[in-house]
């Protein structure tokens, strides 16, 4: 996977690192999926299993899950671990992104 090219995809991108045996991860997921469907793809979200990709998670500092990263044009700009509300994660996002419409 190239991460760099991952996280200049869009101009915003939120990147979750998760473990399908993870319950927190478990719980974030209806979350996650609901805001793909609220951005409508004016930006990118994208989960990595950590399992699946362990070298990538441990370069990026996600070593409890579920991590969230959001990138703007590239860069860093926010982090959480562990659950968080969704609409806490939306606002996050909206203000990386400014106006989505």
């Amino acid at each position: 996977m190239d991460y760099k090219s991952l996280i200049k995809s869009e101009n915003v991108v939120l990147v979750e690192f998760y473990a399908s045996w993870c319950p927190h991860c478990q719980r974030m997921a209806p979350v996650v999926e609901g805001l793909k469907d609220l951005v409508n793809g004016k930006i990118g979200i994208h989960q990595i299993d950590v399992d699946e990709h362990e070298q990538l998670a441990e370069e990026n500092g996600a070593d409890t899950i579920p991590t969230f990263i959001l990138y703007k044009d590239g860069q860093e700009v926010w982090r959480h671990t562990g659950e968080i509300e969704s609409d806490a994660l939306l606002s996050r996002i909206t203000a990386a992104a400014g106006n989505m419409d």
